[in-house]
């Protein structure tokens, strides 16, 4: 059994030291041995599978242990974070997450998507909102871009997260959680897919 400790840093927040001396305290809480850690200074808009995390998952084996400070730190995207906590699942892997108090070994998360996640998705968004906001803004200040939201007529507030969406359409999720997490009605969820279809 090997314990890793996940440590993702943006250009704003380069702070790891107290996340280092958390997850230490808490493997010790746990007796779970040596933490090996990964860190990345890098966007999390980058898909999971093309950074450090990817190949930590892909390496790791069945009973190994994986720590993170927070599951907004695994990626900016809810459905990515998800796909991370499912492949820990399927192999094996232990994930604990300390801010949220969470990990993938309770029966109620057998399910590709259950109840125990969806508690936790409203808090993650909120957090992936923030630090993609903060992370923009500090960009476009460093470059001297103006700010301002994009222009575009006709444009559904929910285009921006089609492929999120989509994700979670594929993994069975019900539209009304779907809907909730995005802040619309079902029936305009449902016009939102159905001018989708009508596109491809």
């Amino acid at each position: 059994m090997s314990t890793f400790a996940f440590l993702r840093v943006s250009t704003v927040l380069q702070d790891t030291e107290k996340n280092k001396v958390d997850i230490l305290q808490f493997a010790n809480n746990l007796k779970l041995g040596n933490v090996d850690f990964v860190e990345e200074h890098v966007s999390g808009k980058i898909d999971y599978k093309k950074r450090k995390i990817g190949e930590l998952l892909e390496t790791m084996k069945a009973g190994d242990i994986l720590i993170v400070p927070e599951l907004s730190r695994i990626a900016r995207s809810v459905t990515q974070i998800l796909e991370v906590i499912k492949v820990t699942k399927d192999k094996g892997i232990t994930l604990y997450s300390l801010k949220e108090n969470f990990n993938n070994t309770e029966d109620s998360i057998t399910a590709t998507v259950t109840s125990t996640i969806f508690a936790l998705v409203a808090q993650i968004e909120r957090e992936l909102i923030s630090l993609r906001t903060r992370e923009a803004l500090q960009a476009r200040k460093l470059s001297g871009m103006k700010l301002g939201r994009p222009k575009g007529k006709g444009k559904s507030k929910l285009d921006e997260h089609k492929e999120d969406i989509l994700k979670l359409l594929s993994l069975n999720v019900p539209k009304t959680m779907i809907a909730k997490q995005y802040g619309c009605s079902v029936g305009n969820l449902y016009n939102f897919i159905n001018r989708i279809k009508e596109s491809v």
